[in-house]
């Protein structure tokens, strides 16, 4: 049946409500993510503020929080398919804001590291659940741009991050800037309760039909055409990613987000101290930062619309490239504008090329098995995420400044890049081929 325009005007004001609010929610954590980096400077120079820190200790307190994020993604897929999107959505602000809080009210180290361990629980849960819900929502021609505008917010929280530490750090401390962390459960929260939607496909996928068509009817989205798999005959969630036709991939997918977030936590975490390292005061350290992030913004949102074009993967396997080059390029002498475009372009390869990577994982599964493989890609690489910021505190710690630390950093970048090249074409993608093709065919026809 031809859509009305009534249902067309409710499908958008669904979609603009799922990928507001699943932007603003990214925009927190990754505010969670870089924020630490910007405080270790005060908390590595000052002990009246948690107690002495080593640089190596400070790598390992800054992987708690990526442990929790690990428990926090792999709970998400194994929930997320069996309860709902919008459910671990609601749940995990809440979770995320209270261990903000928490965070800023520690006196030790100790507390310190479990409060971001108890916060990376509700970030890796909220990750882990925003793409499914986006790709469940997305007409499939969008849905590499509207996947790069909801995980740009993981780079813009970091830009706000650095950004808040420049302004406030002196006001309100390192105690204010996780603070502000807490405030989603007063600004996010009510917003979410009322415009966030369940996905109607996820309500089809569990066989609930009647819920799954009038939602549908309210928000504009339409249904499979092809009807759901009788409960119980097709398996749903980490059961599913075993199965013959998704094993390789999930692996090689896994690899994938090991990569690009050992990548993006292992800059984040360590870029200001390396240059600090390197004669940068802190001003500029925090500056490197910002055009790390401001970059993999601007280069994944201009990326994922090649995406759409072109294949995720062809772009992902691209983006690895550029990291290589640009991280090979950083010890170097460069002067400091050439020096800062290379860091934007490092920022494109590496936090840019993550928020492809989630893109690509999205939209790579059926609906039956989508938060389980998101879930998979972003538990297994927080370890990653994890061995990162260890990495480089080990290598600071030791001497071996940030030379060492960017060259492995850019081996690991062209590793990811072959990885990437052997992930084989997904069923949904030559499922969706079909019908996208004939749209685009009949589009001219109907004008």
């Amino acid at each position: 049946m031809p859509e009305t325009g009534s249902t067309t005007r409710r499908r958008h004001r669904t979609v603009s409500w799922v990928v507001a609010l699943s932007t603003i929610v990214l925009i927190f954590d990754g505010y969670d993510l870089v924020v630490y980096g910007t405080v270790l400077p005060t908390l590595l120079k000052d002990p009246s503020q948690l107690g002495a820190i080593t640089p190596g200790q400070a790598g390992t307190l800054g992987s708690y929080a990526l442990v929790g994020v690990l428990v926090g993604a792999l709970a998400a897929g194994a929930f997320g398919d069996l309860i709902g999107r919008r459910r671990i959505m609601l749940i995990n602000l809440v979770w995320f804001s209270i261990g903000m809080g928490a965070t800023a009210l520690t006196q030790s180290v100790a507390a310190f590291g479990i409060g971001r361990f108890f916060t990376g629980i509700g970030v890796g849960a909220l990750v882990a659940t925003v793409g499914p819900l986006v790709a469940e929502f997305a007409e499939p021609g969008r849905r590499n741009r509207l996947n790069a505008v909801v995980y740009s917010g993981v780079p813009a929280g970091g830009v706000l991050a650095a950004l808040l530490a420049l302004v406030l750090d002196d006001v309100a401390g390192w105690r204010g800037l996780f603070w502000i962390g807490a405030l989603p459960i007063v600004l996010v929260l009510p917003l979410a309760w009322v415009k966030l939607p369940e996905s109607p496909k996820w309500l089809a996928s569990r066989g609930k039909t009647e819920q799954a068509a009038a939602l549908a009817e309210r928000t504009g989205i339409a249904l499979p055409t092809a009807p759901a798999a009788p409960e119980g005959t097709a398996r749903a969630g980490f059961p599913a990613l075993a199965s013959k036709e998704l094993a390789w991939p999930t692996a090689l997918l896994g690899l994938m987000g090991f990569a690009g977030l050992l990548l993006t936590y292992g800059l984040n975490t360590w870029l200001p101290q390396i240059m600090a390292n390197n004669g940068y005061d802190k001003s500029y350290s925090l500056a490197f930062l910002l055009v790390l992030n401001l970059g993999a913004i601007v280069g994944g949102l201009a990326a994922s619309l090649w995406a759409d074009r072109a294949g995720a993967k062809r772009v992902v396997a691209t983006t690895f490239v550029l990291a290589a080059v640009t991280l090979a390029l950083l010890p170097l002498k460069l002067p400091l504008f050439v020096l800062m475009l290379a860091v934007a372009v490092a920022g494109i390869g590496t936090i840019g090329t993550q928020v492809l990577i989630y893109g690509m994982v999205s939209n790579y599964y059926p609906t039956r098995a989508r938060a389980a493989g998101v879930a998979w890609c972003a538990g297994f690489g927080r370890i990653g995420g994890i061995v990162g910021p260890v990495v480089g505190g080990v290598l600071v710690g030791a001497g071996l400044g940030g030379t060492t630390a960017f060259y492995l950093f850019a081996a690991i970048a062209a590793g990811a890049a072959a990885v990437t090249l052997l992930v084989p074409r997904s069923h949904e993608e030559t499922a969706q081929d079909a019908p996208v093709a004939a749209t685009a065919a009949a589009a001219p026809r109907a004008v």
